[in-house]
């Protein structure tokens, strides 16, 4: 009877984090630098063309007045036309590269978001929309490099960081596969559970997908079936060759690195 309840109490935890909308445990499908802004360039001011001239004591004639007039109009007219470029160059974002840095940085001290404050959830999720605003990939679910293990390096989803466990019962490391050509998907814990979820993927758009999880294996080992309530969304809102960032259907954020691009998902 004891073996019963946890094994129950097993599948619902899972089942659970599956529906939770985190990518990278069994239940992680359930729903998917820092350089500061160069300083401003220093304007090196000549002399205005009127004071640069030496006037003579007697009055010059009327052409002479006008010539030095359209002069300094002239050179007027040139710095007006340039200054509106300025403000473009300072105001240009920041590139994928640099964002990347200040994520990595940004999430590096937090135990993949199990020690995260509200504050620096704020942070990275800032962060991470203004890495999503530059995605180079607009089509993901039509990219290869989509495909492969990823392993979740951050998340806001708790029933994935198992934060109601006692640390020691909580799973090390967390991974995600995803093969789009296929369109499978699952979800991996290691020690000391090991527990594992695989996935039916639907896209519904370019870079969203529904997600219906078909099997559990307790241990790794024990095959279960998943409930038909076991479903979720998953969008991914920025994808290169290193780093995935993913939202679930519940508002929770992941982010992954790519471990293995040759991974196949258990069909």
């Amino acid at each position: 009877m004891t073996q019963k309840k946890k094994k129950r109490k097993d599948q619902g935890s899972i089942s659970s984090m599956a529906l939770s909308s985190s990518p990278l445990s069994p239940t992680l499908l359930t729903t998917t630098q820092s350089s500061s802004s160069p300083s401003p360039p220093k304007l090196l001011f000549s002399h205005s063309p009127l004071t640069s001239f030496s006037f003579p004591t007697k009055p010059t004639t009327t052409h002479t007045i006008h010539f030095h007039t359209l002069s300094s109009t002239s050179a007027s007219d040139k710095w007006r036309a340039k200054v509106p470029f300025f403000p473009a160059f300072f105001s240009k974002g920041k590139d994928a590269k640099t964002l990347k840095e200040e994520l990595l940085d940004a999430i590096a001290s937090l135990d993949r978001g199990a020690d995260a404050t509200p504050e620096d959830q704020q942070t990275v999720d800032q962060i991470a929309r203004k890495l999503e605003a530059v995605n180079p990939t607009k089509e993901p679910l039509k990219s290869d490099l989509l495909n492969g293990k990823w392993e979740l390096i951050y998340t806001t989803s708790k029933s994935i960081l198992q934060t109601q466990r006692p640390k020691f019962l909580r799973s090390r490391v967390n991974y995600q596969a995803i093969n789009a050509d296929t369109l499978r998907a699952q979800n991996m814990e290691s020690w000391p559970t090991f527990n594992q979820v695989t996935a039916d993927l639907t896209p519904l758009n370019a870079r969203k997908v529904a997600v219906k999880f078909d099997y559990f294996k307790i241990a790794g080992l024990i095959p279960v079936k998943a409930p038909g309530r076991a479903r979720g969304e998953l969008e991914i809102t920025y994808l290169d060759e290193e780093l995935r960032v993913s939202r679930g259907d519940k508002g929770n954020l992941f982010i992954l690195k790519m471990v293995d691009p040759s991974y196949r998902v258990p069909v």
